[in-house]
């Protein structure tokens, strides 16, 4: 998951980006949403399952060292295999049947754990296992704990989401929860890279599904209700070289005419619609003495609306018409590398639900949306509105990508609490 930007209100959106939703908001969806399923008192804590829950966090917080301290880069197929085979075994010593995809070109492969209910509802939890830490990080941050807080190479995105998930499961099995058709566990090792690998599985598996969890971790008590879709914008420009020093009036300077379209092509996003474009790689020339014959930039693109991937482009191929270099060829192409997941009725009411647990235990969930992209975007459906997606269940955390990368272990238990009262609420719903 990109690092998350500060958490303000930014007006003229068509939703809030990466704050809570404001209390009149969720006051609305309490008194007009019909619930996803019946509310429940805040009253009445389940204090066998959170006395579980917090027996488990010693046992959780040596396993978190042990994911950690493996170094798990997305190209890293070395480490992504010890963190492969960890997940596979766990999964398999708390009775779930596990299945092991390929996911090129990523190297690491999907794990993928199943259990058989005696309910109607098919669930599935999901997470990717993958950071954008590099070899070495690991030796050179190991894990480690100062007061409540634990620190790490993707402590908190997303290795403390896999073992919520997996502890999640351990509870499952000592409560006897049966009430779901399916339980599915699904790890992917690709998403810090668009899950170019993983992304259809994931759309193949949630197509099946009535509910998916996913654990990429809050900055704070809250859930995530919908997230931004990713694009790239390619820009390239073909010039033709020359001796800059002899003859520089026999070349197009390509470097000159990408700079000249990177300022055109600057206003590109729409405020309004919270589409962002901003250009952030750029390359051009090899010698200094060579009029550059190439040039290109790369822009990061955020999108809430999937028509404004045809908009920009559009809007692009027009505006690099005009040159300041006269005989250079210019292109401009956007890719399309994440859907966003759209802020929908169906979710807004899982996240009050999601509240109402968390009310159980004197505490309160915000829902937010989020600048970022994750798998949710794959998971979701805009077209039929299914499966029903709530992200944000991971464990608390903050400064994520960063090198002082934390999450909260007082997070654990709660959110161990609050994914089994989901899933006892999901399994009753009509």
């Amino acid at each position: 998951m990109p690092a998350a930007c500060a958490t303000r209100r930014i007006t003229g959106l068509p939703f809030p980006m990466e704050i809570p939703l404001r209390k009149n908001i969720l006051l609305s969806l309490l008194v007009a949403a019909a619930f996803v399923a019946p509310a429940v008192s805040s009253a009445q804590t389940d204090k066998v399952l959170l006395n579980a829950a917090q027996k488990r966090q010693p046992e959780f917080v040596k396993d978190l060292a042990t994911l950690v301290n493996v170094d798990t880069g997305t190209d890293d197929a070395k480490g992504l295999a010890q963190m492969e085979a960890f997940l596979a075994q766990r999964l398999r010593d708390l009775g779930a049947t596990v299945e092991i995809f390929a996911a090129p070109p990523a190297a690491g492969k999907m794990v993928l754990g199943t259990l058989q209910g005696k309910g109607s509802k098919n669930i599935m939890l999901m997470v990717h296992y993958d950071t954008v830490f590099g070899i070495g990080d690991a030796a050179k941050r190991p894990f480690r704990v100062e007061g409540n807080k634990a620190f790490g190479p993707g402590v908190a995105d997303a290795k403390g989401g896999a073992l919520i998930m997996l502890y999640a499961l351990d509870l499952v099995r000592e409560r006897g929860f049966a009430d779901f058709k399916t339980l599915s566990i699904f790890f992917n090792p690709d998403e810090e890279k668009s899950s170019l690998g993983s992304r259809e599985k994931i759309r193949e598996l949630s197509s099946r599904q009535d509910y998916v969890l996913s654990f990429e971790p809050p900055e704070a008590d809250r859930v995530t209700v919908a997230t931004n879709g990713i694009a790239y914008v390619h820009l390239d420009v073909k010039g033709l070289a020359s001796h800059a020093g002899s003859a520089p009036e026999k070349g197009r300077n390509a470097a000159v005419e990408l700079a000249n379209q990177i300022l055109q092509l600057r206003d590109l996003g729409d405020p309004v619609k919270g589409t962002t474009v901003n250009w952030t790689v750029i390359q051009a020339g090899e010698r200094v003495n060579i009029t550059p014959e190439k040039a290109s930039a790369t822009a990061d693109m955020r999108l809430s609306d999937l028509s404004e991937i045809e908009r920009v482009q559009a809007d692009a191929s027009k505006i690099i018409q005009k040159k300041l270099v006269p005989e250079t060829q210019v292109s401009v192409k956007v890719e399309n590398r994440r859907p966003p997941f759209s802020k929908n009725a169906a979710t807004d009411k899982l996240a009050v639900q999601a509240n109402s647990i968390y009310q159980e235990l004197g505490k309160t969930i915000e829902p937010v949306a989020m600048r970022y992209g994750t798998d949710a975007g794959f998971a979701y459906n805009p077209a039929t509105g299914k499966p029903v997606v709530l992200d944000g269940m991971g464990i608390v955390g903050n400064r994520i990508h960063s090198t002082d990368e934390w999450v909260d272990l007082d997070s654990v238990a709660p959110r161990l609490y609050l994914t089994i009262r989901l899933l006892e609420v999901m399994g009753k719903a009509r």
